[in-house]
């Protein structure tokens, strides 16, 4: 009786191993630079994530980005808090993925305004959200707060400055996540 036990508990314990559904992970990124973009690739590795880059419909030139031209787009689209750029692809497949990664560069203290298209053109209901970023000074924290009131009914996750970030800080973070 005692080894029918065990190996009933045994298999039990194999098949709840088995049903145990493996995450699908996308990481998304904006990326002005290509700074943003290097990060997301190792991020996108270390997570065994697919990758899906941000872009604008009108890229962004040298001196769109120039953030002491008070008429730069950069600096007319982060003055206005309803901007939202017309994103390249307007409707981004997000369905398969249960992990949603975004990144971006840090403007003005939070995300670039073309982040809020790309989170108003699908659907992230019941998707886990984790924001990342790349910043010359700026933390993430006050960006993480500004996007979890924007868009409350997402699940969001704890973000992170992933600046010049190291391999085994992302395969930490993935554990962290349970990823």
């Amino acid at each position: 009786m005692k080894k029918l036990c065990i190996t009933l508990l045994a298999c039990l314990s194999l098949t709840a191993c088995a049903q145990k559904k493996e995450m699908k992970v996308l990481v998304s990124y904006f990326s002005a630079t290509g700074t943003t973009e290097a990060v997301a690739q190792k991020l996108a590795t270390a997570m065994g994530a697919d990758v899906y880059e941000i872009k604008p419909a009108v890229p962004y030139t040298e001196a769109d980005l120039d953030w002491r031209d008070k008429k730069s787009r950069s600096t007319l689209e982060m003055q206005d808090p309803a901007s939202r750029p017309e994103l390249a692809d307007k409707k981004p497949n997000v369905k398969a993925y249960d992990v949603i990664f975004v990144g971006f560069p840090i403007w003005w203290y939070t995300a670039p305004t073309i982040i809020n298209s790309y989170l108003e053109s699908a659907d992230f209901k019941g998707k886990t959200v984790i924001p990342f970023a790349t910043s010359g000074g700026s933390g993430i924290d006050n960006t993480c707060k500004t996007l979890k009131a924007a868009y409350p009914d997402f699940n969001w996750k704890p973000g992170k400055l992933l600046n010049r970030c190291p391999a085994d800080t992302l395969t930490a973070w993935k554990k962290e996540l349970g990823i």
